[in-house]
């Protein structure tokens, strides 16, 4: 039972998709994932569209190489609606408290 996938801590990417990758990256990415193709779960978040992620990634045959190990055993959860940190965010400031902000 020890390689059971609940006795496993999943590897996860926050805020996938916020900066493009560099060479380096990009093979460090390909060698983390092979290593953890339908062994080892991963969980990503990204507010990048899914379809943008090879653009995102870089290098053609490697984006393809990473991609097909994370995209075709996924299970994707997509979340629609505004944001919950503008729905939790306190009201605007007026305009006095604004520019008593930026005196100060």
């Amino acid at each position: 039972m020890p390689n059971c996938a609940c006795h496993q801590r999943p590897s996860t990417y926050d805020d996938w998709g916020t900066h493009t990758l560099n060479d380096q990256q990009r093979l460090d990415l390909l060698e983390i994932f092979e290593e953890r193709y339908r062994r080892k779960s991963t969980l990503i978040t990204a507010q990048l569209p899914v379809a943008q992620w090879h653009d995102m990634i870089g290098e053609p045959t490697i984006a393809d190489a990473i991609l097909d190990r994370i995209i075709h055993n996924s299970h994707r959860i997509a979340l629609e609606g505004d944001s919950m940190r503008r729905k939790k965010a306190a009201r605007p400031l007026t305009d006095v408290e604004n520019s008593e902000t930026n005196t100060n």
